[in-house]
């Protein structure tokens, strides 16, 4: 079954301590913190993820592209995230397709269940990609370690082996 993620961008910011910080400085940057860690959040779970920003009050139009392999999408004018979040869960359903829905915005979570999406609150997602960050960590610790050993071992092995080493 293929996964989607559809990600109400700004709610994400605004729930996030660490993107809420970031804004509060730069919110380009926040913007594109998100995006970076949904990148990794994508590539470590094997999901499409689908990140929309409003546009609401903005002049100007719709606007789509890729950034670090997610899709981004700013709304066009008078149209919320909301709302285009709610029309891709109904054009990406199918049979063989789960999509997903993180927001914060209970109203929203209510309308994409109702569309057969899951909800997943921002803190949910928070959490997941915390998870995630530290499964990447953690493989490439051990990458580098059997590049520079050579050693395919277990944690424990390496552990024991350094202790040798060290004389304890």
């Amino acid at each position: 079954m293929k996964h989607i993620l559809l990600v109400d961008g700004y709610n994400m910011i605004g729930d996030w301590q660490v993107l809420r910080e970031l804004r509060d400085i730069d919110f380009e940057a926040a913007r594109n913190r998100l995006v970076e860690l949904l990148a990794e959040y994508q590539a470590a779970k094997g999901i499409r993820v689908i990140i929309v920003f409003d546009a609401y009050l903005v002049q100007g139009k719709k606007s789509q592209y890729r950034q670090s392999g997610v899709e981004v999408i700013y709304t066009a004018k008078n149209e919320t995230a909301d709302e285009h979040i709610e029309k891709l869960s109904n054009e990406l359903k199918g049979r063989k397709i789960q999509i997903h829905v993180a927001t914060s915005d209970m109203t929203e979570q209510n309308i994409v269940f109702g569309n057969g999406a899951l909800r997943k609150s921002a803190r949910e997602l928070e959490i997941e990609v915390g998870i995630a960050k530290k499964v990447i960590e953690a493989d490439v610790q051990k990458t580098n370690v059997i590049r520079h050993t050579g050693l395919d071992v277990s944690e424990s092995v390496l552990e024991k082996l350094e202790r040798i080493r060290r004389g304890l």
